[in-house]
């Protein structure tokens, strides 16, 4: 039956036939949801948390890291955007694990699942509190551990999520490998491990959201469910529903202190 409904609802450019990896691959994904009003409504939700989260910085400067898909710049112009791959759609090529910015030189790093991509977050989360000056926060919105969100990825979504995984995992390139539940993993379960090695990199909030309006809209792989008129009503509903047991992803913000 799974598979009946993900062949009814597939979408001609899914990821399944494509190679993940592929920079091309990642401009389809971007047109996909700029193409469907409901997901990009989505999008621009997301967006505005995550830019809502960035006031009073310390240097207003803010960086997203994993932009190739996503269309922020189109929203907030003065976000600076990159990628692990060279896209025309965004300003620098780099990886989360080495980049290319002085120390306490940004006031924020953005990304929107992205940090369940990277294969040794360490690295990642070492860079960020080089780059980011007291009061400098990382903000992320990522795939979260639920009940609901284990039993709808692992029907329908082709990455992995592996609640007993350790931090790293092995790297088969920059799309194709990853663990959806890599933030509960490092944010929650081993809550007490992070605050020993990151005691200055603090976990500020974890605000659980998205339960359905993600799946109705089909993502980057899957038609539309619902249509856009509903978005309000969906986000309405949404906000009154979503919680620790009931979500599919949750924003995490993390400044240094």
């Amino acid at each position: 039956m799974i598979t009946l409904i993900k062949k009814l609802l597939a979408l001609n450019h899914t990821s399944e036939k494509f190679d993940l990896d592929d920079p091309n691959t990642t401009l389809v994904h971007r047109d996909i949801i700029l193409s469907k009003p409901f997901l990009k409504k989505i999008y621009i939700t997301w967006y505005k948390d995550l830019m809502d989260r960035t006031q009073n910085l310390p240097i207003d400067k803010i960086v997203e890291i994993g932009s190739g898909g996503g269309f922020i710049k189109d929203v907030y112009p003065e976000v600076i955007t990159s990628d692990i791959m060279t896209l025309k759609v965004c300003d620098m090529t780099f990886a989360a694990e080495k980049m290319p910015f002085d120390d306490n030189s940004l006031g924020a790093i953005v990304m929107i699942n992205v940090f369940h991509h990277i294969p040794d977050c360490k690295l990642f989360l070492t860079e960020a509190l080089r780059v980011l000056p007291k009061g400098g926060k990382v903000i992320m919105v990522e795939p979260y551990n639920s009940l609901w969100s284990r039993f709808i990825n692992g029907k329908f979504h082709h990455e992995p999520f592996d609640v007993r995984a350790t931090w790293e995992f092995e790297s088969q390139g920059p799309l194709s490998s990853s663990n959806q539940a890599l933030p509960y993993i490092v944010f929650e379960r081993d809550y007490e491990k992070y605050n020993s090695l990151y005691p200055n990199l603090k976990i500020k909030s974890v605000s659980f959201h998205s339960p359905i309006s993600y799946i109705l809209s089909g993502g980057v792989s899957m038609k539309s469910l619902v249509p856009s008129f509903m978005f309000e009503l969906l986000m309405f509903f949404e906000k009154i529903v979503s919680c620790r047991k009931f979500n599919m992803f949750a924003t995490i913000e993390l400044e240094k202190i």
